[in-house]
């Protein structure tokens, strides 16, 4: 071996070591030219990977076609502006394989450029992120569970306490800004812990979530909103819901528990379990606050209570 032909050896060892460490590893490299839009080159993994053989991606429209049809429109779309934009990038996408599934696909893309700054090439990785996104998905799940779980009363099922004050501060701040009315019925079970007493809780427990039940259908409209606030009292959140309006919603919580037939022989009003209720409507300005309504209307209940119970009390009585 002569010193003028030295370097084009070392040369192509070079190249054969690069190649040789590309193709062993599980990103798969890829180049593709701007021009013409051909690989120059996709490593041998793509078919192990995704089914497709190595020489069955010649051109970006093998890669289009092959990206997941929920995702291609905004990847093309993305990849093509930072492709002029002449950015390096990272994008997470589907891309189908050969038997009709999918692999979720982290592509790293390094744009190789023109003197003049635009690009000339393109460099890139892909890496298998298919178990990482089923981890990601099942993290996601279950968040949600324990959201849900968070808002949800675990006795009744309906929501608690922590969701009405959510509902109540988002349909307040959209009753003062339509300047809409919004109603408010606070729902007290009479002689509960008669009842408890009498018939123990496990059957205490199962009244609670019959009354739960039908209180929750009472009121039918998409924003209407039921909850229990706490021990044995519930709250409907009414949002556009006039005064007039609100008390028919407090007579039929009335009929809907005594349909239910659910004996109380300890009560001092009838024989069968019923409740008391306050029934409040504001239209809210700036100077109204919620807090100041839901304490009035729970006032208006207290009196219905002290009144003899099984009764409802609004702003006229």
């Amino acid at each position: 071996m002569t010193k003028s032909n030295l370097p084009a050896e070392i040369a192509e060892v070079d190249t054969a070591v690069y190649k040789t460490l590309l193709e062993s590893t599980n990103a798969i490299p890829w180049k593709l030219d701007w021009a013409t839009l051909k690989f120059e080159y996709i490593g041998p993994q793509i078919e192990k990977l995704l089914g497709w053989p190595q020489a069955s991606w010649a051109t970006s429209r093998d890669w289009i076609d092959r990206i997941y049809s929920e995702d291609k429109t905004w990847v093309v779309d993305y990849c093509i502006a930072k492709s002029i934009e002449g950015e390096d990038y990272e994008v997470d996408y589907r891309t189908m394989n050969k038997d009709g599934g999918y692999v979720w696909i982290r592509d790293v893309v390094h744009v190789v450029r023109n003197p003049d700054g635009t690009a000339n090439a393109f460099i890139g990785f892909m890496f298998d992120i298919s178990e990482r996104k089923k981890t990601e998905e099942k993290l996601i799940t279950l968040q949600k569970k324990l959201e849900e779980l968070s808002f949800k009363d675990g006795l009744t099922g309906i929501a608690n306490r922590r969701m009405f004050d959510s509902v109540m501060e988002l349909e307040w701040l959209n009753a003062r800004r339509n300047k809409q009315p919004i109603s408010l019925i606070m729902v007290d079970i009479d002689y509960f812990k008669q009842y408890n007493d009498h018939y123990g809780h496990i059957q205490g427990d199962d009244s609670l979530k019959r009354v739960a039940q039908v209180l929750s259908k009472v009121a039918t409209r998409s924003r209407d909103f039921c909850a229990r606030f706490g021990g044995e009292e519930f709250v409907l959140v009414l949002p556009e819901t006039d005064a007039f309006a609100a008390k028919k919603v407090a007579e039929r919580c009335h009929q809907v528990i005594f349909k239910e037939q659910i004996m109380h022989a300890k009560s001092e009003v009838s024989q069968l379990l019923t409740v008391s209720a306050g029934v409040g409507t504001i239209v809210p300005t700036s100077q109204d606050e919620s807090l100041a309504f839901i304490h009035e209307v729970d006032r208006r209940l207290y009196l219905a209570k002290q009144k003899g119970r099984n009764r409802i009390i609004t702003a006229a009585d």
